[in-house]
């Protein structure tokens, strides 16, 4: 008789993120507790409206000099840049706060893991990235301890799974695709889905995804999943794809992609 899977909940980043661990070495609790702590610690980080936060910290100081990062955040900044760099600007994390909509003009050095703004009316905001980011750090301390088999997810548009339940190729994840439902079998990679106006149950009459080129909410209802070895890219590259409507030339090779949008181009 096998044990019954156990599953962990909290909120943070205005979702809530819940665990549900199968499988592993050693107190399984106690793994999933140390991954709970992980979630909620990043969501003080990155947070920013709470004054004591990281990201605060950073749009306070660094049009003044360089801000210096640990290194998981400064690679979550980078990745973000990156992604920018790729998407041609479809997804950018200085777009929300003041609409500068130009990652470009951040200043980050990889040798002294910093981050400047060469602009003062600049800042950032990581609502695009950051569940992903505390999946995959949370999914980082659930392998280290040991757990072979768990699925981890925020909001359920983002998941990270580990493993695979006992008999299974993968956890099976549904993806509403227009009518019909289009299934992955998810086996140690992440997927995250971005819906400009919210799932069918709770649909939006506004869109809460920006078109940085525009500086204004996506207009049309296009529906982007993204499935690959990172969930934090999987993320930011789901919401450029929500802006973009297409598949651009700077998309991963290791990641695919579905749209649900007329003449849309899948990878």
């Amino acid at each position: 008789m096998t044990d019954p899977p156990l599953r962990l909940a909290v909120g943070a980043m205005g979702t809530r993120f819940e665990l549900v661990l199968l499988a592993g070495r050693g107190d399984l609790r106690a793994a999933g507790e140390a991954a709970i702590d992980e979630i909620e610690r990043w969501h003080r980080r990155l947070s920013r409206f709470a004054p004591d936060s990281l990201v605060s910290h950073i749009n306070r100081e660094a049009a003044r000099a360089p801000v210096r990062l640990d290194r998981d955040t400064f690679e979550l900044l980078q990745d973000a840049v990156d992604v920018w760099r790729a998407s041609d600007g479809a997804f950018d994390i200085t777009v929300a706060p003041a609409m500068t909509s130009d990652a470009g003009a951040l200043r980050m050095d990889a040798d002294a893991w910093t981050i400047a703004f060469a602009s003062p009316d600049m800042s950032i905001d990581l609502g695009g990235i950051g569940k992903g980011h505390a999946l995959d750090c949370a999914a980082r301390i659930l392998r280290e301890a040991g757990v072979a088999c768990a699925l981890l997810h925020g909001g359920t548009s983002s998941i990270v799974a580990i493993g695979a339940p006992e008999g299974s190729d993968g956890w099976r994840v549904a993806l509403p695709s227009g009518g019909d439902e289009r299934t992955v079998a998810l086996r140690d990679a992440a997927i995250s889905v971005s819906d400009p106006f919210g799932p069918r149950e709770a649909r939006r009459e506004a869109s809460h995804i920006m078109n940085p080129g525009q500086a204004a909410p996506v207009a049309e209802s296009i529906r982007a999943s993204v499935v690959g070895p990172s969930a934090r890219l999987a993320d930011a590259w789901s919401t450029a794809l929500v802006v973009l409507g297409r598949v651009p030339a700077g998309f991963p090779p290791q990641f695919s992609a579905f749209i649900d949008a007329p003449e849309a181009v899948l990878s």
